[in-house]
């Protein structure tokens, strides 16, 4: 039987791991974005909020006596590298970029949610609130690609309407 610890500490590397995975989506697409300035701005921003997250659920790891799983990190990178591959054959990456920020950006509010759960449970006030700090970081995120999918949208479709570069 797996104890609340035990499972507190996988969700924390599967976290950590999730962050990794993150930061490589956000340098991928960051590094090619040239007509959507604000856009740019915004994930380059949020790439480098990913990159202390990341830092700070090796601290809360560390902490609680345990290390980052390699293994799921690797795992976390060559999957966003996939992404990133699959994303530049597409002729409207930026849509399909923008979306799949969207919905990743909720998947981390969930898991940041079972985590400040988690450790309020194990009585680990540390973790919890860097969780919850994690946790605005990710939710102001996603409600600003929320607010910004029409605008993006619409730039997409101009630029392609004008036979002008509607890639990134």
């Amino acid at each position: 039987m797996t104890s609340p610890e035990e499972h507190l500490m996988n969700w924390l590397r599967d976290a950590h791991a999730m962050e990794k995975q993150a930061e490589t989506m956000l340098s991928a697409i960051a590094g090619r974005l040239e007509h959507y300035p604000e856009l740019k701005a915004r994930i380059e921003a949020h790439l480098q909020e990913t990159r202390v997250q990341s830092d700070m659920l090796i601290s809360c790891i560390e902490r609680r006596g345990g290390d980052s799983s390699t293994m799921k990190d690797l795992i976390g990178r060559f999957a966003a590298m996939g992404q990133g591959v699959c994303g530049m054959m597409a002729s409207d990456e930026v849509i399909k970029g923008a979306m799949a920020g969207y919905a990743f950006e909720h998947v981390e509010v969930a898991a940041y949610k079972v985590l400040i759960a988690a450790a309020d449970h194990c009585g680990d006030p540390e973790t919890s609130a860097v969780c919850q700090r994690i946790l605005q970081q990710e939710m102001v995120m996603g409600n600003w690609l929320a607010e910004h999918m029409e605008q993006v949208t619409l730039a997409f479709l101009s630029r392609s309407a004008a036979n002008e570069p509607a890639r990134i």
